[in-house]
């Protein structure tokens, strides 16, 4: 008599396409995935580098000189003429701040807009060049700003008038008060 014995000896063609359709399919997943991050990620990087490069870069720059407003012994108030770069983005001055700073007093002066009447403490665009009516500073237009301390500086003293603006590098006016105060003055070195 004959014994029968219940052998397994291969894969049947059915089997081997099931487990192979299942690496695949889990394969395919795996790649999908790895891909949307990849993506992801390049996605990020592209956006911190641009903006660094919007934050590194200034697009104001200080066109002319620097003129000083005093009267005795003491500087009043600064004056002068900011514009875009060359290439620069357009800029709103209504989100710009400006620091006056000596070696006793660091300020954050008060802005007014568009006005003539500055005051200790504040700055204001007193002349628009160029401009088309906004404050939004653009490419050939000019404002000329004119910032006044709460406290007045005296002669032979360095101090610092930084604008900031919302988007983009500061710019610094760093400069001495001369020994000799006139009611208007040139104060750039």
């Amino acid at each position: 008599m004959r014994k029968f014995m219940n052998r397994e000896e291969a894969f049947t063609g059915l089997e081997a396409a099931i487990v192979l359709i299942a690496f695949v399919v889990v394969a395919a997943v795996f790649s999908y995935v790895v891909l949307g991050a990849g993506f992801f990620t390049t996605q990020k990087s592209q956006e911190v580098v641009s903006s660094g490069v919007a934050q590194a870069s200034s697009s104001l720059e200080i066109l002319g000189d620097v003129y000083g407003h005093g009267s005795g012994n003491t500087l009043n108030a600064v004056q002068f003429t900011v514009g875009l770069t060359a290439g620069g983005t357009a800029m709103d001055i209504n989100k710009t701040t400006i620091v006056w700073s000596t070696s006793e007093v660091v300020e954050t002066l008060v802005y007014l807009g568009n006005t003539t009447s500055v005051s200790a403490g504040q700055w204001a665009i007193i002349e628009q060049v160029n401009d088309d009516g906004d404050y939004l500073l653009e490419d050939y237009e000019q404002f000329v700003i004119k910032a006044m301390p709460s406290t007045a500086v005296g002669v032979n003293t360095d101090f610092k008038c930084e604008l900031r603006p919302a988007v983009g590098a500061s710019i610094a006016i760093d400069e001495k008060v001369p020994p000799q105060i006139d009611t208007v003055m040139d104060l750039t070195r």
